[in-house]
């Protein structure tokens, strides 16, 4: 790896070098920032659960976002630490700091600690209950990172818990009862990302695929796409339902909400066909901030169902204005 100014240069094995980078841009890059946008599933509550023009709330979800922002690159930084070895044979991962020996394993677990340690007492700053959350969320990926991601399906079923837990601290941290139909969607729709992630992961490394993840050998892209099929199809029924549930319905006062499943539909079947080429889909959060009609189906949904949801506090602040 040669380098020319600032720009790094690939060598012929294909490893990049952080020679003349410092050390907390290794640390901030540890961190994988870009995956934040998982843990935007705290704000789920805030829009379903009417708080969205909640000022004291939105402040509340956006601790707890930061909270889980920096509890997961913490484990972030310990699974790069755990699985150093089998990341050199990733195409991609042996550019990480870590695996690439630029960041040492004992500066990134030093830096880990202090990650969920501001974690923890940002946490204990949203309130006890919350807190609560947050050591659970971090002790379960913990265990996943050391243990469990080496148990087939109960590594995806783990993940999938890690985003539920994400939705019901949200919940907890601007005082409101997730529904229970709420919680189904966001396990469903997680587990699927999981397991779309594991098909993905067999795609690219082919033959190689046990050597990076061993949980691989126990997976075939056949069974892997069976999953898929079914909690698609799970997660699209369960999101539906829920727009209709009788408490929804009591709740917003309209049972509307339903025509937004087309959103939801064309977005799962969005990235059911993106995780069909071997260059994408393997990074849920990539593929997010980088399809735009996967984008614009998120955005338009979020609308839909703020402006539903919402009728009433617009149709006020009109009249306000307009008389």
């Amino acid at each position: 790896m040669s380098k020319r100014g600032s720009t790094l240069v690939p060598s012929s094995n294909a490893v990049l070098s952080f020679e003349r980078v410092s050390l907390p841009r290794l640390v901030s890059i540890s961190m994988r920032p870009h995956q934040w946008v998982k843990n935007l599933f705290v704000f789920a509550p805030v829009l379903f659960g009417g708080k969205l023009t909640d000022i004291a709330a939105l402040g509340s979800a956006s601790l707890a976002f930061c909270t889980f922002c920096l509890l997961s690159s913490s484990l972030y930084m310990v699974n790069d630490c755990v699985d150093a070895r089998e990341d050199r044979s990733h195409p991609e991962k042996r550019n990480r700091p870590i695996s690439s020996g630029s960041l040492t394993v004992t500066a990134a677990l030093v830096a880990s600690l202090f990650l969920v340690a501001t974690g923890m007492l940002l946490a204990l700053f949203v309130g006890g209950s919350f807190a609560i959350i947050a050591a659970a969320y971090y002790v379960l990926i913990l265990a996943y990172c050391v243990l469990l991601k080496r148990i087939a399906i109960l590594d995806c079923i783990v993940i999938a818990s890690g985003f539920v837990l994400r939705v019901v601290g949200g919940a907890v941290a601007i005082n409101v009862m997730p529904t229970h139909w709420l919680i189904v969607c966001a396990f469903l729709l997680a587990l699927f990302l999981a397991f779309s992630k594991r098909r993905q992961e067999l795609l690219i490394l082919s033959a190689s695929a046990t050597q990076h993840r061993s949980v691989l050998g126990r997976y075939s892209i056949a069974y892997l796409e069976q999953v898929n099929v079914i909690l698609i199809g799970a997660s699209i029924v369960s999101y539906a339902l829920y727009t209709v549930a009788q408490e929804t319905v009591e709740r917003f006062g309209t049972d509307t909400l339903i025509y937004g499943t087309v959103f939801v539909i064309y977005g799962m079947f969005r990235y059911l066909l993106l995780i069909n080429d071997p260059k994408k889909g393997g990074n849920p959060s990539t593929v997010l901030v980088s399809d735009k009609p996967l984008l614009a189906a998120l955005l338009a949904w979020g609308m839909y169902n703020s402006a539903i949801i919402y009728r009433m506090h617009f149709a006020t602040i009109y009249t306000s204005l307009f008389g």
